[in-house]
């Protein structure tokens, strides 16, 4: 597959999460359960792997921080993009 065929379906499916509303809020529901989920196993299930060394610990808990802010950025555009679309109605 070409590189720019793959580049048109990457941002074809992007698209079509980030402008449907149910579709964004199921696709953000699962980012929010994968980021609890990353929260408990680093709590309670790799707890022992990560404790053995300082990069370990500080590699998961910095991926879990950065997938949280993704998750925070995800829900503000949801936030903004209802407000939009609610004024949108109303017009």
């Amino acid at each position: 597959m070409a590189a720019s065929s793959w580049i048109n379906m990457v941002v074809t499916v992007t698209r079509a999460i980030l402008y449907d509303r149910d579709t964004r809020r199921k696709w953000l529901g699962s980012s929010a359960l994968l980021m609890l989920a990353l929260f408990a196993a680093g709590l309670w299930l790799v707890d022992d792997w990560i404790s053995v060394s300082r990069m370990r610990f500080a590699a998961w808990w910095l991926g879990v921080a950065l997938w949280t802010m993704v998750v925070l950025l995800f829900s503000l555009f949801d936030a903004l993009a209802a407000i939009r679309e609610e004024r949108d109605k109303m017009k």
